[in-house]
């Protein structure tokens, strides 16, 4: 009877946490994420998310992704790699494109790098001046005055996530550029991690408890284009990541904290 009890509760708490999700504004702060007002009307931003692999932005972004196009704002991709650990960098960058179109980002603003320096790999380094040059290059190139990417935890603790954090930063480090905006997307613990929908409640209390300025919740109004988006990714569309997707609080909330230099 007890387990019983604890089951329905479990239930009732998932469903509640997806009707918040479904029926309540898709940002939770103090203020609202990007929401800067110029001459009246809102400012569109340039933003890009930097990112390891093909599949990272269904993932762990898509609340983010979501957020930013519902807004209006420019969101430009860039890819470090193909992800060609396991031979299938070709398809994957295919796929990639295709999730792409699914979130809304269009094709000509994705860019998806195979640089022999940059490849996919547990206990591959990647090299920090070159990857601050090469985000560089996107930002000159598009005019981007925000960037998003992992924290040094990378969510997974994957070497190339936690190398493309650094490359950020030390692309923050240049005085030529400190004019950018940089935010990160907060790891969570393991429990956290697999509750789905429920860790909704704690990341809007912790956002709310931040500094002004310093983190944003973002809640995913459209989680089904998080599972589409994923599946766009067929050769990675396997059991246990559809598992993921499923229970991932990622899929859900992300928080976005601000890196400072």
């Amino acid at each position: 009877m007890a387990f019983l009890v604890i089951v329905v509760s479990l239930i009732v708490v998932w469903i509640a946490s997806l009707c918040k999700i479904l029926h309540s504004g898709s940002s939770y702060s103090k203020n609202t994420f990007l929401s800067e007002v110029s001459g009246g009307a809102p400012n569109r931003r340039n933003v890009l998310l930097v990112i390891a692999h093909p599949d990272d932005e269904s993932m762990f972004f898509s609340p983010t992704i979501n957020y930013l196009i519902s807004r209006g704002h420019n969101v430009y991709l860039l890819c470090l790699s193909i992800g060609n650990a396991d031979g299938m960098g070709n398809t994957r960058k295919d796929e990639l494109y295709q999730a792409c179109l699914v979130l809304k980002v269009q094709p000509q603003q994705v860019k998806i790098l195979d640089h022999p320096d940059l490849q996919d790999g547990f206990g591959l380094v990647w090299d920090r001046g070159l990857l601050s040059k090469t985000i560089k290059e996107e930002v000159s190139t598009h005019h981007i005055d925000t960037v998003i990417t992992f924290d040094n935890y990378g969510v997974s603790g994957h070497c190339n996530h936690r190398d493309v954090h650094y490359g950020v930063r030390k692309l923050l480090e240049d005085a030529s550029e400190r004019r950018i905006e940089a935010w990160e997307l907060v790891s969570n613990n393991m429990l956290r991690k697999y509750i789905g929908p429920v860790d909704i409640w704690l990341s809007m209390l912790l956002a709310s408890k931040a500094s002004s300025g310093v983190a944003y919740c973002l809640l995913n109004e459209q989680p089904l284009k998080s599972f589409s988006a994923m599946a766009a990714h067929s050769s990675q569309w396997v059991w246990f990541r559809k598992l993921f997707v499923s229970f991932s609080s990622y899929t859900y909330v992300n928080t976005l904290r601000r890196i400072n230099c």
